[in-house]
């Protein structure tokens, strides 16, 4: 039971054929009044009754088409009411001038909406409105600022005609479908535990869609968006557009592991004629229909299935080890999804298709990268041309929910928050905040004791979602309690760094071999290939701790164990060593992985000693090793001592003039075989030499 990628459809799951699947993932939205929620939109919404749809279930694309349908005529004929209410207006100003208008209203489905001062919560001017539109059960006016001009064909403001469609976006329902397209990636993973190693090559497909956005230039750019465990460690990257049978390299510009995100393009403008981009929507309501779009397993054409959003907070994304804003539907989300997009009724984008809850006591449980999450991403990448990440406070927080433990930190009877357990040492705050303090409020957020703050109508969510709206860098404004004396702090926000990385960000695993002695850096993904998906019970316990309770006392700190020991005579008797720590050579600390590489090749002791957990000692002669290196990277074709990203240490070693091993395999030795027969092919050519010249002197 447990949080899963909806993981690419590999070959084998891909071998079936099928036709249009539109499977209906959950009921429709009833209709009770959550429309007031989007308070973050500069619009108007005023509440109305949606109109009943009416027919059979198995509708399919008709009944999606339909409905879009009688929208549309709903908003254009409250638009022409509007006008004609205007016009009314217009013409009694001068028969009585001194009588006030009567309010305005609207019906919809038989259903009059007033729209009165009163109910409205001001003055409404209908000349303002821009555009009208019915979104779920939310009739949703869009007013001009009163400077702006009256724009063109004002006869037609409020709505679009019907079947009309904007020029730089999607703009109806049935149309979002073509910007969908199906991604083919091949992938080469690195071999964790045999680190100088990749897998085999694998392919997988998924799917993404088309949008638009400012790039790191600030020009507006088209790109494709997916899931970032869709591309990763890829080789090649191809994408297929909707009744298309051609297949177009893309090249990939960002991937945000930690959101699971991930930003394609493609190069040849051939792609992009006749490709309309999607337009992002709102975060969406509960209740709300939505349509999960995508090439999933079961099939090799588009499928849509349906469902409503269930719950709205912040929630494990199982790729990045990260916990960010997510929405749960109840629409199917299988292999294949993962990257396609989430529509709501009116076409609109409100997330991406991630991940599923795996498990037997749960069905119908999906995951959705809500638009926020997106938006941050983009935005991150416009402004740093890269993914650098959401931020953190870099503290360990405890809940405050008992009375006795508010009156110990002298906290009054009104006053909430959590109490800071420890502070990361390479963190900002480090120095500013203490264990002990109290964490009251956040950008000026109460939080409450239990650690959430307030979030759409009646709801309530994690503190930790303020963070994540912030970007690397920016600065954050915390009120405490220390010692009973509230307190304001201005502190920076800094990128998460863990002393156990949760991912290698596409980057190959570390690695050092002296003699027999593979030394590596601890990571998530290490523990994952050495224990498999039951790390967490199956690893040391030492390694379980550093992953999940220890924080880094400088920068570059670093886990260094030793992954295996292979056999040679330098090494004899130290070969049931393994995935144990690394804490001194030579009586110095380790720091990281560098800082050992560096000591090995500078050492001119007789001995090399390395102090690894639970006291144990590893003693290797020097001269020894050195020349044991090279058998070892020849006889287990390892190609080099170093990997890549440590391949100056050994030329730097070699610069100043320090004993060491070479860093490549040297060439064998000539075996024994071998120089017996050299020189046995030396005395026949010595022979037939010699009887040349008594033939010569014989003539």
């Amino acid at each position: 039971m447990h949080l899963a990628p909806a993981r690419p459809v590999t070959p084998a799951f891909a071998a079936g054929r099928g036709g249009l699947q539109r499977q209906r993932g959950g009921s429709s939205c009833s209709q009770s009044a959550f429309g007031s929620s989007r308070a973050q939109r500069s619009q108007l919404v005023v509440s109305a009754k949606k109109r009943g749809s009416g027919g059979s279930s198995g509708g399919g694309s008709r009944s999606q088409q339909t409905a879009a349908k009688h929208r549309e005529q709903q908003a254009a004929a409250a638009a022409q009411q509007i006008q004609q209410q205007q016009q009314a207006a217009a013409a009694g100003v001068g028969a009585n001038a001194a009588a006030p208008p009567p309010p305005a209203s609207l019906a919809i489905g038989g259903a009059p909406i007033p729209l009165s001062a009163s109910q409205l919560g001001g003055e409404l001017d209908l000349s303002r409105i821009d555009k009208l539109e019915l979104r779920g059960n939310e009739l949703v006016l869009t007013l001009r600022s009163p400077g702006d001009p009256e724009p063109a064909g004002a006869e037609a403001s409020g709505s679009k005609a019907e079947g009309s469609q904007g020029e730089d976006f999607v703009d109806r329902p049935d149309d979002v479908m073509d910007a969908v397209v199906k991604i083919y990636c091949n992938h080469t993973e690195p071999n964790y535990s045999l680190p100088w190693q990749r897998k085999r090559q694998y392919s997988s497909t998924s799917s993404g869609f088309v949008v638009v956005g400012d790039g790191s230039d600030g020009q507006t750019q088209r790109y494709l968006l997916t899931n970032a465990h869709s591309v990763e460690y890829f080789t090649q990257v191809k994408v297929k557009k909707r009744g298309d049978d051609r297949k177009w390299l893309a090249r990939v510009l960002a991937i945000g592991t930690e959101c699971d995100v991930a930003l394609l393009t493609v190069e040849d403008e051939e792609f992009w004629k006749g490709v309309v981009p999607l337009r992002f929507g709102p975060l969406p309501n509960l209740q709300e229909s939505v349509y999960v779009v995508g090439y999933p397993i079961g099939g090799d054409t588009i499928s849509v299935t349906s469902g409503v959003v269930s719950r709205i907070e912040v929630t494990a994304y199982a790729h990045g080890a990260t916990e960010l804003l997510g929405v749960q539907i109840d629409a199917a989300i299988n292999s294949g999804n993962s990257g396609g997009p989430v529509f709501n009724e009116l076409g609109e984008v409100v997330g991406i298709a991630f991940q599923s809850y795996a498990g037997s006591d749960a069905e119908n449980i999906g995951y959705v990268i809500p638009t926020p999450v997106i938006n941050h991403f983009l935005d991150d990448y416009q402004r740093n041309g890269c993914f650098t990440g959401f931020p953190a406070l870099g503290v360990q927080w405890q809940r405050m929910e008992s009375a006795a433990l508010r009156k110990h930190f002298k906290m009054g009877e009104d006053q909430k928050g959590v109490l800071v357990r420890s502070v990361q040492p390479i963190s900002h705050a480090h120095g500013q905040l203490f264990p002990g303090d109290v964490l009251l409020a956040f950008d000026g957020v109460e939080v409450a004791s239990d650690g959430t703050v307030p979030f759409l109508s009646g709801e309530r969510i994690a503190f930790s979602y303020l963070t994540s709206q912030k970007f690397t860098g920016d600065i954050a404004t915390l009120d405490i309690l220390r010692e009973g004396k509230p307190m304001q702090l201005q502190i920076q926000l800094m990128r998460p760094n863990s002393l156990v990385p949760h991912h290698l960000g596409g980057s190959d695993p570390s690695y050092l071999v002296v003699a027999g002695v593979v030394f590596t850096v601890v990571t998530e993904p290490y523990l994952e290939s050495e224990y498999g998906a039951e790390y967490g019970r199956e690893a040391p316990i030492k390694l379980l701790d550093k992953l999940l309770h220890s924080w880094k006392e400088f920068p570059e700190q670093e886990v260094v164990v030793i992954n295996q020991v292979l056999a040679c005579n330098a090494t004899l008797g130290y070969e049931e060593i393994f995935n144990t720590q690394v804490h001194k050579f030579n009586g110095t600390p380790v720091r990281n992985l560098r800082h050992l590489a560096e000591m090995v090749m500078a050492c001119t002791e007789t001995h090399m000693r390395f102090d690894v957990d639970y006291s144990e000692v590893i003693v290797i002669e020097t001269a020894a090793a050195r020349e044991a290196t090279q058998e070892i990277l020849r006889l287990n074709a390892i190609p080099a001592m170093v990997s890549k990203d440590l391949e100056d240490v050994p030329a730097k070693a070699n610069s100043e003039g320090a004993p060491q091993a070479s860093a490549a395999p040297a060439e064998a030795a000539p075996s024994a075989d071998a120089d017996a027969s050299e020189q046995q092919a030396a005395a026949q050519q010595q022979h037939e030499a010699q009887a040349g010249e008594v033939a010569a002197a014989a003539q």
